[in-house]
């Protein structure tokens, strides 16, 4: 029989928990001094599909670490399979600087290898658990697997159940690969429709990668999705979309976000800096009034 999963933060810090699935060992964490300070703005920067060894993939990464981000979320892929050898070099090369700060979700395409390739590489770092959450700028950032089993009964849905469980406030972000929504060349994830349920009421923002480009929908369920898998490797078309606020195809680029308590403030980025698209999403702080 598995075991049950737990990993939950014990007093206020927000622990690195995670849940062994089939997969990695669970293993607690607890973050840098500081990083759950409510009043704390942060920096962080989102991106996925980069990791390819590309000339582009790597001039944004350098464009990243020159903001002296305070974490970057990396949605996931490493290409062209997640091989140990592909970390050694597309990865490593890409973003290896920056992986004091990287918090990663696995992508489609290193999950068939992740036992060789992304949990060795991680557990080096120690972050190679399945699933975790962070803190960030007021922020509970909780890194979630579209890869891994995430229906009803499945582990890691029982953990971010038990995780949200009375839990208060709503300024919450959850990232992971596969999209719920897009309009690029993969489309809409609906078997991802779980986890969006479960964030329901407890979330205001849901990052993705996988489709290889750019895009930010209108709220649903009190939820704004953002897609941002155009981090260097091969950029896809973006299909007409009505529940799209912003969207744009052809162009390598990264999301940047500022946490601060109460609030979100986002940019999509170009490669070369110039701001494409800018956006504002508030959030209500654990512990505050209903006024």
């Amino acid at each position: 029989m598995g075991r049950i999963c737990g990993g939950l933060a014990v007093g206020a810090a927000l622990a690195l928990a995670g849940c062994s699935g089939d997969d990695a060992p669970a293993r607690d964490h607890r973050p840098p001094k500081g990083a759950e300070r409510s009043a704390t703005p942060a920096v962080v920067w989102a991106v996925g599909d980069g990791a390819d060894g590309s000339d582009e993939g790597e001039a944004l990464a350098r464009q990243i670490e020159r903001d002296s981000p305070d974490a970057v979320l990396y949605l996931g892929d490493v290409y062209p399979t997640g091989t140990a050898e592909d970390f050694a070099t597309n990865w490593r090369e890409v973003y290896g600087r920056l992986d004091d700060i990287v918090w990663p979700t696995v992508g489609n395409h290193e999950w068939d290898n992740r036992h060789v390739g992304y949990y060795p590489y991680w557990r080096r770092h120690g972050r190679a658990s399945p699933w975790y959450r962070r803190g960030f700028g007021g922020w509970e950032v909780l890194a979630l697997n579209s890869e891994a089993p995430h229906d009803d009964g499945s582990r890691q849905l029982t953990w971010l159940d038990d995780v949200l469980d009375g839990a208060g406030g709503t300024c919450r972000l959850a990232f992971w690969h596969r999209p719920r929504f897009s309009a690029g060349n993969h489309g809409d994830s609906g078997d991802v429709q779980p986890l969006w349920d479960a964030l329901r009421g407890k979330a205001r923002l849901v990052l993705s990668g996988h489709d290889h480009l750019m895009l930010r929908y209108r709220p649903l369920d009190g939820i704004t999705q953002y897609v941002a898998g155009s981090g260097g490797d091969t950029l896809y078309e973006l299909r007409p979309d009505t529940r799209a606020a912003f969207g744009r195809d052809g162009v390598t680029g990264a999301l940047r976000m500022r946490l601060s308590p109460g609030e979100a403030r986002l940019e999509f980025r170009s490669l070369g800096g110039r701001v494409l698209d800018r956006s504002r999403v508030d959030c209500k702080p654990a512990g505050a009034g209903s006024g």
